[in-house]
């Protein structure tokens, strides 16, 4: 079976910065293959390539066997985006951005509203219908922007991190939404720098830093680099970090990770029984805890032990991330007050 993305040697620089640089992906039909990383790592700018947005520097990119540079017309037919900012426009209804979007990709107004009841029905938004969309939720026009992608039902969609912004209640609505789609039939290109939205939803993942890919399996995979089991230590005080460090080295082999917004150490292992040859010599240095439970390690801590640092600490530093439709920054709207009688 030909896989829904193939990608070798991808890069892509803004000047003297590689945000890009040298990533191989392989996304098999049917999954929700997950790209994880930090603000800057890569993931958009990645997308957008594979999207034809922008154009691939060096190496190979394929999806569904149509290589991008090549037959890009092709590859935007078999492929649906949603992109970090939403595309709808505010000043029109749900069902008028739907009807718009249709007949911008060719399909006749009569289709075109058939369509857009059946889209509004499926993402729960039938109801809202005939609302503007300058008075729905978050959750609402994420769901409405999903929507808009799915309208020539493709086998393809990438997802840049789809849930930025969102209450809790509402990212686990948009989960459920995301499952849905894979059961349809969809595969899922899915962008996130929040691990436990990868946890939760991809069958494998692919971590990226730098520009990098750095590690790829799935999450309990990735899980078992770090070890069988975690021991979770919260320091008493802060001051005692740098020694509650060096004596955890002292006892294990694997290497301990740091949470300093928390002062938690979490500390690989390969069987529960080394949590007491920790305790015992952190008790004998003096080191004062708080409290101590042991756990199956995290995505948290996979993503701290491979690249050093949280999925959270960089800053974009690449130009040209923003999708079509959004900038980095704003609300992602449109004025397309000029064309709304196509829509209609």
């Amino acid at each position: 079976m030909t896989n829904a993305v193939d990608v070798t040697g991808l890069v892509k620089a803004f000047g003297d910065v590689r945000a890009v640089n040298g990533i191989d992906l392989e996304v098999r039909q049917g999954e929700i293959f997950g790209v994880l990383g930090p603000n800057g790592a890569g993931k958009t700018t990645t997308l957008r390539m594979l999207a034809t947005l922008l154009p691939i520097d060096e190496g190979e990119a394929r999806i569904f066997g149509v290589d991008v540079r090549r037959e890009p017309h092709r590859v935007r037919q078999i492929l649906g985006v949603t992109g970090q900012y939403a595309s709808v426009d505010e000043n029109l209804t749900a069902a008028e951005n739907l009807r718009l979007f249709a007949r911008l990709q060719g399909i006749s107004r009569r289709q075109a509203r058939t369509i857009a009841m059946e889209l509004l029905d499926q993402f729960g938004l039938a109801d809202a219908a005939d609302r503007l969309v300058s008075k729905f939720s978050g959750g609402m026009r994420r769901r409405l922007d999903l929507a808009a992608s799915m309208i020539t039902r493709p086998p393809l969609i990438f997802l840049d991190e789809p849930t930025t912004g969102l209450d809790p209640r509402t990212r686990g609505q948009m989960w459920d939404t995301i499952r849905s789609l894979v059961v349809q039939g969809s595969t899922i290109l899915l962008t996130t720098q929040y691990l436990d939205e990868a946890d939760q939803l991809a069958d494998r993942i692919a971590v990226i830093d730098h520009g990098r890919k750095v590690a790829e399996g799935t999450p309990e995979e990735l899980k078992a680099q770090v070890g069988s089991s975690t021991l979770q230590v919260t320091l008493a005080h802060s001051d005692d970090r740098d020694l509650a460090m060096a004596v955890v080295r002292g006892v294990l082999a694997g290497e301990p990770t740091l949470s300093p917004e928390s002062g938690r150490i979490a500390v690989p292992m390969t069987t529960a029984d080394d949590a007491a040859d920790v305790l015992i010599a952190l008790r004998k240095a003096g080191v004062g805890i708080q409290a101590v439970n042991v756990d199956r390690p995290t995505l948290d801590e996979v993503f701290l032990a491979i690249t050093g640092h949280g999925a959270e600490e960089r800053a974009d530093t690449a130009a040209g991330t923003g999708w079509p439709g959004g900038t980095n920054g704003d609300n992602g709207t449109n004025d397309t007050s000029g064309v709304l009688e196509v829509a209609r």
